[in-house]
């Protein structure tokens, strides 16, 4: 996967989470700062530099206005959330 041109420097293992979290609803890009020190500019960048064309056009299209993806403009009462399928492995 390639780097981001910004600081601070990912390994492929942080690139995957962040496209991870990008694609999920109720990551806010917050969250994403908090956890990689990289704003939704720089998510962006990672998106279009490591998923295809398509893919990219449809996340965009995904997130652009969502309200969950933007912790000021959530409801109060939304959470953290996890899906019962998720990281079923460990299960």
């Amino acid at each position: 996967m390639k780097q981001p041109e910004s600081d601070p420097p990912l390994s492929t293992a942080d690139i995957s989470r962040i496209i991870e979290m990008a694609w999920e609803d109720r990551t806010p890009f917050e969250a994403i700062k908090t956890q990689f020190g990289i704003g939704e500019p720089d998510v962006i960048k990672v998106m279009r530099r490591n998923v295809s064309a398509g893919a990219f056009r449809r996340w965009r299209a995904r997130v652009t206005g969502r309200k969950t993806k933007h912790a000021d403009l959530r409801q109060p009462g939304v959470s953290r959330h996890q899906s019962s399928t998720h990281n079923k492995v460990n299960r």
